[in-house]
């Protein structure tokens, strides 16, 4: 069944789409755009169902108000987790989880646009995107032990040190203190800082970059930045070997080849 993002409307978070670019908004700004569980869950099936949403090329996530997301709700998540079995907390914690599982399975490129507060759950989203962006009011912290939790949380210990180092990750997530803007470009965290006033639309201009380019090969390209992790280097070669030869197969690699060929510019359509 094919996603249609033109009449997609979700309950817990806003969605706009444009230009082959869908931007997710985290909306409830009045907290810091905090997560719950009726968010996490349906932003986890709208990431599966991007998997069959050929119209949309690019995502930007971003949140409402100055802030990206203050992470899991103290009174609608927090509150509650205290009171669940073994059984029920083992249930959420595995939801979350599939969050991040369905953001880096989803064929396309993720933009984070971050701003103010960005913590716990909300840092946790902003790892598990492609690029981010932030801006210098940006603040992130893997707070998990400064509420008597692990930082082992949604994928943390796997992802975060592929992104900024072992130690620099074992910092954060040990003592759970703030990131700021500054070093988290410095290690590599954030792409890039850009001025608050200009974050929304930098996040969607590098979108449609990606948008109006080969998708079908960006997809490739991030389905082997994922499945690489945990491969030798000659088995990593030889999956590249067998991806760019699907990718040499596709009408957008001959469109390539004939624009360059006319000094054109490429009009890339995904097949």
């Amino acid at each position: 069944m094919i996603f249609d993002p033109e009449s997609f409307e979700p309950e817990h978070f806003r969605w706009s789409f444009e230009e082959g670019v869908a931007t997710v908004t985290l909306n409830r700004p009045e907290r810091k755009n905090p997560l719950t569980f009726e968010s996490y869950a349906e932003l986890r099936d709208t990431f599966r169902q991007l998997v069959y949403a050929p119209a949309v090329k690019a995502l930007v996530v971003m949140g409402a108000g100055g802030n990206f997301s203050s992470g899991g709700d103290v009174h609608e998540i927090i509150g509650p987790l205290t009171g669940m079995d073994m059984p029920g907390l083992l249930a959420f914690t595995r939801m979350t989880g599939d969050l991040v599982k369905a953001m880096r399975a989803c064929p396309q490129p993720i933009v984070a646009a971050l701003d103010g507060v960005c913590v716990g759950a909300g840092a946790i989203v902003a790892m598990a995107s492609d690029m981010r962006l932030a801006t210098p009011a940006t603040k992130t912290a893997f707070l998990f032990t400064r509420v008597g939790l692990a930082g082992c949380d949604m994928g943390a210990c796997a992802i975060l040190p592929r992104i900024i180092g072992q130690g620099r990750a074992s910092e954060l997530l040990f003592t759970g203190r703030v990131m700021t803007a500054e070093e988290g470009e410095r290690w590599g965290f954030h792409n890039r800082l850009v001025e608050a006033g200009a974050l929304l639309n930098d996040a969607q201009a590098l979108a449609r970059s990606l948008a109006t380019g080969p998708t079908f090969a960006h997809g490739i390209t991030k389905t082997q930045l994922n499945t690489e992790w945990a491969v030798s280097l000659e088995t990593a070669i030889e999956m590249e070997a067998q991806a760019q030869a699907i990718c040499m197969a596709t009408n957008d690699f001959r469109r390539a080849f004939e624009a360059f060929a006319a000094k054109r510019t490429p009009e890339f359509k995904g097949d």
